[in-house]
């Protein structure tokens, strides 16, 4: 087996996806970091958990994080004989800030580069089709990958996403209840159809929000207007949406991130967060990039380590 006996780690962000009206298309990095250290071992599979998720999350091979890294093995052709894991949580689970995104890309940047030449075997770009396929849509993954703002669409042969610089004055801030949401319930609260006049409004602001986002932060709030799924989703996370309708009404871009229930607020310079009873108010920068992976090498000194961005080498 083409393997490597020495660990990895990989880093990776936190992500708000849709940010109003970019529906499964578009995505920030936040500077929330994930981190997992992973190595082949003779047998079995164990996994550590520390952080956000401890004593919930699996300890086996159902682990997410396991699960990509087998999928990647497999893709690969190899089959290690066991896995051990350590994961260090910080991105709050089942949030609307790409949790499972998270694990799912630290899992297969782990296991590729556990397998010898595994970035020359498996590109970037292969590593956003799986990491897509396996979430189910590339929106949260492909800033989770890229860093900063990204616009990621499918197409027949997969998910394909480019990465654009966010304009410097923009400050994130996430409103984090202590109740989780699902996202299987959130999509199942959407129309099969929507009407037209919606539709045409959202491909709008979709377009506004890139301009905004990376040219014109001062558009920010008729840019984050969305007529496609909040609407459909208050209901089922009414305290989220009151919120979202609450800064709002202040002249503040918020919107709800992913699908719930934290609430994201675009701010620029010189906003003062309120503190609201019963949610966490948590400012954090823009992750700029993305997911990276350190590996040991055999070269040099025994134990240097190489830390490589996957956005560095990004060719779109």
């Amino acid at each position: 087996m083409a393997l490597l006996t020495d660990p990895v780690s990989v880093r990776v962000p936190a992500t708000s996806a849709n940010l109003g009206p970019g529906f499964d298309a578009l995505g920030l990095a936040l500077a929330c970091h994930d981190e997992v250290t992973a190595r082949v071992t003779a047998g079995g599979v164990s996994v550590e958990v520390t952080g956000e998720g401890e004593g919930d999350l699996p300890t086996d091979a159902d682990h997410l994080v396991v699960r990509s890294m087998k999928a990647t093995f497999d893709e690969l052709g190899e089959h290690p004989s066991g896995l051990a894991l350590r994961c260090h949580n910080r991105i709050p689970q089942a949030r609307g800030l790409g949790s499972s995104s998270a694990a799912i890309v630290a899992g297969i940047l782990a296991g590729r580069a556990l397998v010898v030449d595994g970035a020359a075997r498996m590109s970037d770009e292969a590593v956003l089709r799986l990491a897509a396929r396996l979430e189910g849509h590339p929106d949260n993954v492909a800033p989770c990958l890229l860093g900063g703002f990204t616009i990621a669409w499918t197409q027949d042969d997969g998910a394909r996403a480019v990465r654009e610089d966010p304009a410097p004055a923009i400050r994130p801030v996430v409103f984090v209840p202590s109740e989780r949401g699902l996202t299987e319930v959130a999509r199942a609260a959407l129309p099969e159809s929507v009407p037209h006049g919606d539709a045409a409004f959202n491909a709008g602001r979709s377009a506004l929000l890139v301009h905004a986002v990376t040219r014109a932060p001062e558009l920010l709030f008729p840019a984050t207007e969305d007529r496609l799924h909040q609407p459909y989703r208050a209901s089922g996370a009414p305290a989220s949406a009151a919120l979202v309708a609450q800064l709002r009404a202040e002249g503040i871009p918020a919107v709800i991130s992913g699908a719930g229930p934290t609430v994201l607020a675009l701010v620029t310079d010189g906003w003062t967060s309120p503190l609201v009873p019963g949610w966490k108010v948590w400012p954090l920068d823009i992750d700029t990039r993305g997911a990276t992976v350190t590996s040991s090498t055999r070269s040099g000194t025994l134990g240097h380590a190489e830390r490589d961005s996957v956005a560095a080498g990004w060719a779109g």
